[in-house]
Order: C-alpha cells, then sequence, then structure tokens
C-alpha cells in the first residue's frame, strides 16, 4: 500500500503521495470535477494504489473529525420498531 506523507519541505507541508509532489488535495479535486482513477492514473503517472491511497487517507481523516454514529441510529431504529 502507498504511503501518503507530511512534509513542510513538499507542498507547504500538505499530505502527498509518496515519492510524487502530488497532493491528496489535488486527488480529491480531480475526482470531484468527474475524472475517473483510470484517467487521474493516466494523467499523473499514478497506480491506481497511490490513488485509492490519497482517497483513503482523506477519507480516515473524515471519519475521525466525524466518528460513524451507529450506536445512536440502532436506537433510533429500535424506537421505530416497537412502536
Amino acid at each position: 500500500m502507498t504511503k501518503i506523507i507530511r512534509d513542510p519541505k513538499i507542498m507547504l507541508g500538505k499530505p502527498i503521495i509518496e515519492g510524487t509532489r502530488i497532493t491528496v488535495e489535488l486527488v480529491l479535486n480531480l475526482i470531484e470535477h468527474g475524472q475517473t482513477i483510470p484517467e487521474i492514473t493516466d494523467d499523473y503517472d499514478l497506480t491506481e494504489d497511490q490513488v485509492r491511497s490519497a482517497i483513503r487517507y482523506a477519507k480516515k481523516g473524515v471519519d475521525d473529525k466525524f466518528p460513524a454514529q451507529t450506536a445512536v441510529a440502532h436506537e433510533i431504529f429500535i424506537r421505530r420498531k416497537h412502536r
């Protein structure tokens, strides 16, 4: 699996795909604007694993900041079921 690293000397310390100057932010921006993973790999000379690692890194950041609320969702489901 490809590493995502942060180095203050590269791209102002933004998370990048190791061995490149491609930021996680760029990958997400490309996807947001409709590029597919194969298009990104071709245009930026990346592997699919590198692109998916950038996506996983971003997802982990969201998951860490906003943990899943499965317990709350489960309680709501249980209450509806018993009405």
